[in-house]
């Protein structure tokens, strides 16, 4: 298998669409209950499965009809830290120093 980082876009639509079209079959339901389910044409269905392009909208509805939306977190995961963040934090010292000795 080529690594997905070298894939056009045009080729992860279809993978995507591939994908998508056996999680439904995997669900045991066919384009028309798929699409009514999830509030698109039966056209956009086959054009999301074919990789033919389609909507983000037609994307997550089919996937919130798939009961797959944690496939968002996956394409999407939560930010934990902000990088910007870490920059502006004060840097902490790499080492210890020996205070100076008193005179007396």
């Amino acid at each position: 298998m080529i690594p997905l980082s070298f894939t056009t876009p045009h080729e992860l639509q279809v993978l995507l669409g591939e994908r998508l079209r056996r999680l439904r079959l995997n669900r045991n339901l066919d384009q028309l209950t798929t699409a009514e389910k999830a509030g698109v044409s039966e056209k956009a269905l086959r054009n999301l499965e074919a990789g033919r392009g389609s909507t983000v909208e037609t994307l997550l509805r089919v996937l919130k009809a798939l009961d797959s939306l944690h496939g968002i977190d996956l394409l999407a995961p939560e930010a934990t830290v902000n990088p910007l963040d870490l920059l502006r934090q004060p840097k902490l010292p790499q080492r210890a120093r020996r205070r100076a000795k008193e005179s007396g």
